[in-house]
């Protein structure tokens, strides 16, 4: 395969690193955090507010996108890009998700899995290769292979068995990604998740023959979903360790500012989660300084911006008793803003720790600014 990452620069004490991705649809400066639009929208957020706070590259869902709009009337549009008018990279996850969090609305099988929709109840079965013509359909940048994702916690046995079926699948959407064509004359990258639940030895093996297929990229799935910290950051330590250095590194669904500057230690790449976009709406908001509750009483006739240290619209332009007072009243602007706020801060966050990469400071950088975000925590 083409190689598609450039390495830019190393943390000269942690494993952290800057790199460049290469798309078609433009260059991905990382670490760098990807917000997710499930269904082709970031929630309470328009694209304009997306370029605005810096995303570079945004996510969406083969499931629920195959589902509605549906193939048919992607393939009429030209494509994701040209139906929602996002003129930079997407990612879009494989639906191997769905195969854990949808567990009571599938059966699993060897070749594949069989949904039951979430929606009307209709059946739809899902093979590597079908998977790799649903995101040819949808068009993105970065197609993730067919996976298992098990719970957590599960038997060593369980899991290898989970993750042999992960690594035949996978081969089978590698192949079926060399042998169907791309739909709209960009190209589409295919990365590899290892997975192994929370045994080293089968996420060090499972990745080791990932890394022989030759994918584009590599992602570490099946965390956050109830393992302790210190489990999952030594299985993302375990995993990096494997990974190659010239090719991107993404870790799924994860997480909070503090996972993520570790994870960047560890020499992860790409991030995405749904916590800054869903706290917003429930009324937490991340800001350079700390977390915020909104809804708290102390703000109501508190005059400061929403955050200081950003200078985005939301972030400079509305007061903290301004965002509480509409959160109270239930004013969708309120959402709006919190979601440009939380977006903002991440975005903030993974491109500061490739500045400090960049000039050698990060480790120095991520412990004082840990240690003034969580104070609680030392």
């Amino acid at each position: 395969m083409n190689e598609s990452f450039d390495l830019v620069a190393e943390c000269p004490n942690s494993s952290a690193r800057a790199g460049v991705l290469h798309t078609d649809h433009g260059d991905i400066l990382t670490p760098i955090f990807m917000p997710v639009g499930t269904q082709g929208a970031v929630k309470a957020i328009d694209h304009r507010s997306l370029l605005e706070v810096g995303a570079q590259i945004i996510l969406g869902n083969s499931y629920h996108l195959y589902l509605r709009p549906g193939l048919e009337l992607l393939k009429h549009f030209g494509g994701l890009h040209r139906f929602m008018n996002w003129t930079r990279p997407i990612l879009t996850d494989s639906g191997g998700y769905q195969v854990f969090s949808l567990r009571d609305l599938r059966t699993l099988r060897e070749d594949g899995v069989e949904f039951k929709s979430h929606i009307d109840g209709s059946k739809h079965f899902f093979s590597p290769e079908g998977v790799i013509s649903i995101q040819r359909h949808i068009g993105s940048d970065i197609m993730m292979c067919f996976d298992e994702c098990t719970p957590y916690p599960t038997s060593h046995a369980d899991a290898e068995a989970s993750m042999q079926t992960t690594l035949h699948w996978e081969q089978r959407c590698l192949q079926a990604h060399r042998r169907v064509d791309v739909m709209y004359g960009h190209r589409q990258l295919l990365f590899a998740i290892g997975q192994g639940s929370v045994y080293p030895d089968l996420r060090r093996s499972c990745m080791e023959e990932l890394v022989a297929m030759d994918f584009d990229g590599y992602a570490i799935g099946g965390l956050a979903i109830g393992e302790p910290l210190d489990e999952m950051y030594d299985i993302v330590a375990t995993s990096t360790d494997v990974m190659p250095k010239h090719k991107a590194r993404y870790l799924m669904g994860v997480g909070t500012p503090q996972n993520i500057l570790n994870a960047i230690e560890l020499g992860v790449d790409m991030f995405d989660c749904v916590m800054p976009t869903r706290n917003a709406r429930n009324g937490t908001v991340f800001t350079t300084t700390g977390k915020l509750n909104v809804k708290n009483a102390v703000l109501k006739d508190n005059t400061e911006a929403i955050d200081a240290g950003l200078d985005n619209y939301a972030s400079a332009n509305f007061s903290r008793g301004y965002l509480r007072h509409l959160f109270m009243t239930g004013e969708i602007l309120g959402l709006q803003l919190a979601t440009m706020q939380n977006l903002g801060f991440y975005l903030w966050l993974s491109r500061t720790a490739r500045e400090k990469i960049l000039d050698g400071s990060f480790r120095q950088w991520k412990q004082d600014f840990l240690a003034r975000y969580y104070p609680d925590r030392l």
